[in-house]
């Protein structure tokens, strides 16, 4: 039997802050880039299904809708790639701290169509999945300040992955019945 490309392997404790680890949990065993490319076709595929209507249902007042969740994501993965980046090009300078209520807030997705976000989250995903397999086995292994929330780049990776699957559960919650 051939052997498994499992990817880089996990993060440990050290490579970010334990809140992460809501998210990396999340992510089930196997090669986290494979995880994050796979999970562009499922998303699209399960929210292209949506009427406009159910695009903008709100479980609740003030929480999201799922253009808003997907806008959410766009926002995150642009930052977070970011982060990767800066990691595994060796930069040491801290980056600022984001607030991301405050994006979501000044994004106004919800203005826009699902079709529309799911294309622009798709571009994004596809832009962070190129540069997670343009990186050497250095890169992967190379880590932030120990003062940076996210130190590595595969804790960035699993992070996003499992920020998805969160979110994507409570569209799920949201729409189900």
């Amino acid at each position: 039997m051939p052997d498994i490309d499992l990817g880089p392997g996990r993060p440990d404790a050290e490579e970010c802050l334990p809140y992460y680890f809501n998210y990396i949990d999340l992510v089930p065993d196997g090669h986290v880039v494979t995880r994050l490319e796979r999970q562009i076709a499922e998303t699209a595929a399960y929210l292209a299904a949506f009427t406009p209507a159910q695009a903008l249902k709100r479980e609740g007042p003030g929480e999201w809708n799922a253009v808003e969740i997907v806008g959410h994501l766009i926002d995150t993965e642009r930052v977070f790639e970011y982060r990767a980046l800066r990691i595994a090009r060796a930069d040491p300078v801290m980056w600022t701290k984001v607030e991301f209520p405050d994006y979501a807030a000044a994004a106004n997705y919800a203005a826009r169509s699902l079709a529309d976000v799911m294309a622009e989250f798709t571009a994004v995903r596809a832009a962070f999945v190129a540069l997670l397999r343009g990186l050497d086995k250095p890169a992967w292994e190379r880590r932030g300040p120990s003062d940076w929330t996210v130190r590595s780049v595969r804790a960035v990776a699993y992070c996003m992955a499992g920020h998805e699957l969160h979110h994507l559960t409570s569209i799920r919650r949201q729409h189900r019945g």
